[in-house]
């Protein structure tokens, strides 16, 4: 394929901010000399059979779909961008605040709340912590899923802000969210800060990076970050989408966030029978 020919990107469609992110993303490379194509996917598993089959050069994955990547590659994907929020992320397990729970023992024989199945921030990781600490889901604990929208990895909040509306009624002990709810939620109001306390929190995690395969033209590759980085906050345009996008910085691509999630996958079997 000539250098000069688009790159084809992938996302997923979680909002309907996406194709408008997407679209000022792309405008700007074409502005820039570097012709980008974008292709939107219902579900993370269509991406990844995308990028697999060669059909998108670059995935914008959540942090399960970077390592379904890697299962699916043989370990071979790369990491090549990421945003400045991506890392080191952690997840919070919360109760309320006049709660007899004290510690994570506390919650043997207790129901936990939580996000999609496939959310690594408000289940697979939280269940992760809960099952290095002996926990077994079913048996030290009952698991109380909100299955919303399941193949957008939790990307939208509907699974996670259920999951603590869940606590908020009394219909379960404590709930799991990402950091970055509990700050905006606890500024806007959706939790009372008074009425809610962090019982426990993940180890640091990364979230979602620009995965590629093995084979990614080098020169390509190099065209496309130059263009990917020079974009800036300072520019009104660029801060319209980078607000959306939850960023203020792309940042180097890296692989070493993903062990929390890994741990959690194995532990629960996540990938067992996938395709």
């Amino acid at each position: 394929m000539s250098t000069s020919s688009p790159v084809i990107v992938g996302a997923v469609l979680y909002d309907p901010k996406v194709s408008i992110i997407w679209e000022i993303i792309r405008e700007f490379f074409e502005s820039n000399g570097c012709p980008m194509d974008v292709k939107l996917y219902a579900d993370y598993d269509l991406q990844n059979i995308a990028l697999m089959n060669g059909e998108i050069e670059v995935a914008w994955n959540s942090p399960l779909a970077w390592l379904d990547a890697q299962r699916r590659s043989g370990g071979t994907c790369r990491s090549i961008a990421m945003r400045d929020t991506d890392r080191d992320r952690v997840s919070h397990i919360i109760v309320k605040s006049d709660s007899a729970i004290k510690s994570l023992s506390d919650l043997r024989g207790k129901t936990v709340a939580l996000g999609a199945k496939d959310s690594p921030q408000a289940r697979l990781i939280p269940q992760g912590l809960l099952g290095r600490h002996g926990f077994i889901p079913g048996r030290d604990y009952t698991e109380k899923r909100h299955d919303l929208l399941v193949g957008l990895h939790g990307d939208h909040i509907g699974g996670e802000k259920e999951a603590f509306l869940t606590l908020k009624r009394g219909e379960a002990d404590a709930s799991a969210l990402i950091d970055l709810n509990w700050e905006a939620w606890t500024k806007d109001g959706t939790i009372d800060p008074a009425k809610f306390r962090i019982l426990a929190t993940t180890d640091r995690y990364d979230h979602c990076v620009f995965a590629v395969r093995q084979d990614f033209d080098a020169q390509r590759e190099a065209s496309w970050l130059a263009v990917l980085h020079q974009m800036s906050y300072d520019n009104p345009k660029h801060r319209e989408m980078m607000d959306m996008e939850g960023l203020k910085k792309w940042e180097p691509g890296r692989t070493s966030g993903f062990a929390a999630l890994a741990e959690a996958v194995e532990l629960l079997g996540f990938f067992e029978g996938a395709e």
